[in-house]
């Protein structure tokens, strides 16, 4: 009786073993993942792209102004 037990004990040991190495490699295999960096680079091209133009909102207004100016004047030489 005492064997039987000591041996289901080895066994439950052997396992929690394996259980642990395999948690382990798979705690390694998720930190070393980086798939998502691309998400994080994407948003913050995009904070970066949002702030310049909220800082450069009034130059930004007057070229694009310029720019309709243009387009339209020209529009209206072309069609006469």
């Amino acid at each position: 009786m005492k064997e039987t037990i000591l041996n289901k004990l080895n066994v439950l040991e052997a396992r929690a073993r394996d259980m642990a190495f395999c948690a382990k490699e798979k705690v390694k295999e998720f930190i070393g993942d980086e798939d998502g960096m691309g998400t994080v680079e994407v948003i913050l091209i995009i904070v970066v792209l949002i702030g310049l133009v909220i800082v450069f909102k009034k130059e930004i207004d007057g070229l694009v102004t310029e720019i309709f100016k243009t387009i339209n004047s020209d529009a209206a030489k072309v069609t006469g």
